[in-house]
């Protein structure tokens, strides 16, 4: 499990054309510090909602907890590869896909879009390294047009295109900033 070195960051910020400072903001607030769990497993949060859209909520009525409309019900961070495991067990693909991924939690529903062979190449990855999260995010900040918010360090904007539109509710925008502060310095 490699971890981030300053050498990556300065190569993503090149490849981006923002400064270190802006992706480290990001890394800061969507992994809380690191990409993997001390077990050596990649931090994920699975979604239940994302579950139930992938399934078309047929599992709703049998477990709740994973396969729910309504967002949330996330529960604590330990639990989060059991709830993953269990939902392998219903629908692989559709499980892998519910949970965003490592330091930059990028979900992994995006994983064609961000060119990556099958659901299981871009999992595979995210258990490799922090590098290969690093990749996940850089692909994804292309793919979806945000380099320029990025770049301006326009958090609204970018947290609104990274995070969803209830970025708000969770302050990504003013966490973003804080941490791009503090870097920046």
């Amino acid at each position: 499990m490699k971890t981030l070195t300053e050498q990556d960051y300065i190569n993503a910020a090149k490849e981006l054309g923002c400064e270190v400072a802006a992706i480290k903001a990001v890394s800061e607030v969507e992994g809380r510090g690191s990409g993997f769990f001390a077990n050596g497993a990649p931090k994920i949060l699975f979604e239940r909602h994302k579950f139930y859209k992938y399934t078309n909520g047929a599992f709703a009525q049998s477990n709740p907890d994973l396969c729910n409309r309504t967002p949330g019900g996330y529960g604590k961070e330990s639990e989060q590869h059991s709830k993953l495991q269990r939902a392998v067990e219903l629908n692989r693909d559709a499980a892998l896909m519910s949970c965003s991924w490592g330091t930059f939690q990028v979900m992994g529903e995006h994983w064609k879009t961000l060119g990556y062979s099958s659901i299981q190449d871009f999992v595979n990855k995210m258990y490799r390294s922090e590098a290969d999260h690093l990749d996940s995010f850089v692909r994804y900040i292309k793919a979806f047009g945000l380099t320029g918010h990025l770049r301006n360090k326009n958090w609204a904007a970018f947290a609104k295109g990274y995070n969803g539109p209830g970025y708000k509710a969770n302050n990504y925008d003013v966490k973003m900033a804080v941490a791009y502060n503090k870097y920046k310095n």
